[in-house]
């Protein structure tokens, strides 16, 4: 038998086809000085960006059925051309052995739209006729077999369709073909809301079970808020705070009214909590960048690390991280820990290298900081790099980040010789990009400039005399903020300060939030700051 043909027309678009990759009028390799613009101007548009960058825009595309089904509306759907062709031929097959023959002699031409037609036609052969023509055992098993084999690229309204269809037709419930269209349909279903919260839960219990319940971390807010309302003062125990502290921190929740409320807890409850309650407690304020309204708030620190600094040290180091954060390190407590007692005693621990590394970053907090600390300072020698590495939540993340993107811009643009990518600078700050400008507004090469400048800056004067500016693009990532979006987490308020501080000049870079179909990515520089004028990036004519 002939090897059956759809219906003639044109070819199936291929998703490639069609596809531009820069705009009307302009060329696939864009000369330098207009790329720059481009790069660091907020008035490039998507398809424009996505063709300097050599990134063509995705063509859409269909994978499967839509809500038409079986009947497509006027003007043709994605199954077009033969696709279409063989819908036809299905439903004028005229036996079952037909019917099978056009669907495994088609297997590229087969979609999933076609199985439920199939089923429909097989079911119209077999009931529709007074007497239907007898069917093989091998033709039922042989189509089941189709199905089974190509059901996991079926959406939902497909898988119904054919259980219901396969169901009229006889097919065993316990059958390998109903257990397959069967474990899909469940693979499919949206996931059991989480139970109700019981009336009887009242304050802390009802606070603790919010916590702990999923659709909370999701819509927290006026939850949280309200249980914490309904609380009597004995239900709020330490447990339940540290817990409502480390969901907010988990999740960058920046609500005044939580926060406000944990302040208010640790000052009352100062005289029953250990510090290695407190570290927990302020771990939400130093990440979120807040500094609380409650006025007895860092007095009441001060105290406890007074009380407690010789007992706990990796949380005295934690309590005073968080506080380095917000700019409000206590002159007392840096002097008991950099003292030579506290140094001996964490020497030697489980946790000494990451107490160095804090230790490391408060004296350079110190050093940028605090010009009129007389104290003692960390030893250089117990000094260690604070952040050889990307940040945790960057490494995570790393697959949705657009650095990939303003890099490969930055090597079309500029070249790989003049700029230079995570590098990581004196004491230890990791940059995403550095460039090298001179006072006219020229991209030096990197090799040829010492990239890093002068630490402490304060103790090498000859460093002013240095024409050469380093310009950090920092790239800014959703998650670099909190979940509002407009307030920088405390550990990146607290490296943009400190390289700002040593002398780097910072142009932040951020992604523009982009429509869920749109498949290019563009930037708008956020606000520079003081100081920084964009003649600074201007091309030269040499590049």
């Amino acid at each position: 038998m002939r090897r059956p043909r759809g219906e003639p027309g044109s070819r199936a678009p291929r998703p490639t086809e069609g596809a531009t990759c820069a705009g009307p009028g302009e060329s696939w390799s864009p000369a330098p000085n207009s790329m720059l613009r481009v790069l660091l101007s907020a008035q490039a548009s998507s398809a424009r960006l996505s063709g300097l960058l050599l990134l063509p825009p995705v063509q859409p595309c269909c994978l499967g059925p839509s809500k038409w089904g079986d009947h497509w509306p006027p003007g043709g759907g994605p199954h077009a051309g033969p696709v279409q062709g063989l819908q036809r031929l299905l439903e004028q097959a005229r036996s079952p052995g037909e019917l099978l023959r056009w669907l495994g002699q088609n297997p590229t031409k087969v979609r999933a739209h076609h199985y439920p037609v199939a089923l429909r036609r097989l079911s119209q052969l077999l009931g529709s006729l007074p007497q239907p023509p007898p069917v093989e055992q091998a033709t039922l098993q042989d189509l089941s077999q189709l199905i089974i084999r190509n059901c996991p690229s079926f959406d939902i309204h497909t898988i119904h369709v054919c259980l219901h269809l396969a169901a009229l037709l006889g097919f065993p419930s316990d059958g390998p073909l109903m257990c397959a269209l069967e474990q899909e349909r469940r693979f499919r279903l949206p996931p059991k809301p989480p139970p109700p919260l019981p009336s009887i839960l009242r304050g802390g219990q009802r606070l603790e079970a919010a916590l702990s319940c999923p659709r909370f971390q999701r819509r927290p807010q006026q939850h949280l808020i309200r249980s914490l309302a309904e609380a009597r003062p004995e239900e709020l125990t330490p447990h339940v705070m540290v817990l409502l502290a480390q969901h907010l921190a988990r999740h960058r929740l920046r609500e005044p009214q939580l926060l406000e409320a944990i302040a208010h807890f640790l000052v009352v409850q100062e005289a029953q909590l250990n510090s290695k309650v407190v570290q927990k407690l302020v771990l939400p304020f130093g990440r979120l960048n807040y500094v609380p309204l409650e006025q007895q708030f860092m007095p009441c620190l001060e105290r406890i690390l007074a009380r407690e600094a010789g007992v706990a040290p990796l949380a005295t180091v934690n309590i005073l991280m968080s506080l380095c954060q917000l700019q409000c390190l206590p002159f007392q407590a840096l002097h008991f820990v950099f003292s030579p007692g506290f140094i001996n005693h964490i020497s030697g621990t489980p946790h000494a290298l990451i107490v160095r590394r804090y230790l490391s970053l408060l004296d350079t907090a110190v050093e940028l900081e605090l010009p009129g600390y007389r104290g003692a300072r960390l030893p250089r020698r117990q000094q260690v790099p604070i952040f050889p590495q990307p940040l945790t939540t960057d490494r995570a993340r790393c697959k949705y980040s657009h650095k990939d993107i303003v890099a490969e811009g930055l090597r079309q643009l500029l070249g790989e010789e003049k700029y230079r990518q995570d590098l990581t600078v004196p004491p230890g700050y990791s940059t995403d990009f550095l460039l090298c400008v001179s006072s006219c507004g020229s991209v030096l090469p990197v090799r040829a400039q010492d990239p890093f400048l002068p630490y402490p800056p304060r103790s090498c004067p000859h460093a002013t005399r240095d024409p050469a500016q380093r310009v950090v693009l920092m790239l800014r990532e959703r998650w670099h903020f909190c979940r509002d979006g407009r307030v920088l987490l405390g550990s990146r308020a607290l490296r943009e300060r400190h390289l700002g501080l040593m002398g780097y000049q910072l142009l932040p870079v951020r992604p523009r939030p982009q429509p869920h179909h749109a498949p290019t990515r563009t930037w708008r520089p956020a606000p520079q700051p003081p100081g920084m004028t964009n003649s600074v990036l201007r091309p030269a004519a040499t590049l």
